[in-house]
């Protein structure tokens, strides 16, 4: 079967339609300060709770709820697992659970200084999500539960921006 090439080289199988991108909303989340849990057998463990925010966006529009937490895991100096479970309420009144799980790389040094409230370039951090969006079925946001998203985030001393994309 012919290949056509693709990113880096890589093959995509014939008749096989690559998934394109469309911009859904950005999530910009407020965050308290994190409650350090330790050095587990799972790495550092941290979790961050979440305190409001907004969304704001051409497919979803709201706020973000003071319900809910990041419960960051730091396997090694230079990667950083994410899972963030929070609420949105949406300009309407309908409320969506967002289930984010991420994954935040960058040098020992700079994720170090995101750890410790400090600024650092959002272009020296690679920080890519999955969010979930689960929802009321008989709303007008069902939509949203048939339909995978993915998401780039950018860290901040106070809070988290994450740019949502529905992939089609």
């Amino acid at each position: 079967m012919p290949q056509a090439p693709g990113p880096q080289g890589a093959g995509i199988a014939s008749g096989v339609t690559p998934p394109e991108l469309s911009y859904l909303a950005t999530i910009d989340v407020d965050v308290d300060a994190p409650i350090a849990i330790g050095t587990t057998v799972d790495g550092l463990r941290k979790v961050v709770p979440i305190r409001g925010g907004k969304v704001s966006g051409p497919g979803l529009r709201g706020e973000v709820l003071d319900a809910g937490a990041d419960f960051q895991q730091y396997p090694s100096e230079t990667v950083a697992y994410l899972a963030a479970d929070y609420v949105l309420k949406t300009d309407d009144g309908h409320h969506i659970l967002v289930e984010n799980r991420a994954l935040r790389t960058g040098s020992s040094s700079d994720l170090n200084k995101l750890m410790n409230g400090e600024q650092v370039d959002p272009e020296r951090i690679y920080f890519r999500c999955l969010p979930r969006l689960s929802v009321d079925q008989s709303g007008p946001y069902a939509w949203l539960s048939d339909v995978l998203f993915i998401g780039s985030g950018v860290r901040s001393p106070n809070g988290v921006r994450i740019d949502i994309f529905q992939v089609r």
